[in-house]
């Protein structure tokens, strides 16, 4: 290659590749805000909860910050409000074992910051973060019925079951070894009728039959 050559491929090369990184630098700017919903007040107030708690240092959100907690991107859509609320508030009535600390926010700091989160839970990610392991094996068709359902349900969004899921409930690796059938089939249809206080929300919209299903699954963690 003689050096004029070389010379040319090198200044249309740049060329080339500045012209795309503006291109798609363009595209870029187009395409962000229509990912996200309108930030308002409350939202920004949310935010500045956010920081000044330092949820950052323990948690992830939008790829950014800690990996000690799970990550908060998609919370408000994986939990109802007032489950989520709560455990921000005070992380032990929820669960006693929380390794998140009570950290002392207002009812009026708790709302903005659930008004940050739930604009979070709504902005295209593409799929961030990447749900479960077991939604991987449900999706090779490889997961027992009652796997499906609690796959289906996002329980994995609350509970822990062999390392993997959230911490905001119980762990459930063993949970086989503390409740007998018709107990826990109650408690998942109704948890308010067997516990009085807890936070967890009732499935009640499943089926006798996808109930037994979740029961018995359940029940094999030994």
């Amino acid at each position: 290659m003689s050096k004029k050559t070389a010379k040319n491929l090198f200044i249309f090369g740049s060329l080339f590749f500045f012209l795309l990184l503006v291109v798609l630098t363009i595209d870029t700017m187009i395409r962000v805000p229509r990912r996200a919903p309108t930030i308002t007040a409350e939202i920004d107030a949310g935010k500045r909860v956010w920081h000044k708690y330092d949820c950052i240092g323990c948690h992830t959100i939008m790829g950014n910050g800690s990996y000690f907690a799970p990550d908060m991107t998609n919370a408000a859509g994986r939990k109802p409000p007032e489950f989520l609320k709560k455990f921000i508030l005070n992380p032990r009535v929820i669960n006693p074992k929380a390794a998140m600390p009570k950290l002392g926010l207002t009812e009026k700091e708790a709302d903005n910051l659930m008004a940050f989160l739930e604009w979070t839970s709504k902005v295209n990610t593409n799929k961030w973060p990447p749900k479960p392991v077991l939604a991987a094996a449900v999706a090779r068709k490889e997961a027992s019925p009652g796997q499906i359902i609690y796959q289906r349900n996002d329980c994995a969004a609350c509970h822990i079951i062999v390392g993997i899921g959230g911490t905001a409930g119980p762990d459930l690796t063993r949970v086989g070894l503390k409740w007998k059938t018709e107990e826990l089939t109650k408690y998942l249809k109704d948890p308010a009728s067997v516990k009085t206080a807890s936070a967890m929300p009732g499935f009640a919209h499943l089926s006798e039959h996808e109930l037994k299903e979740l029961t018995d699954y359940l029940l094999t963690l030994r």
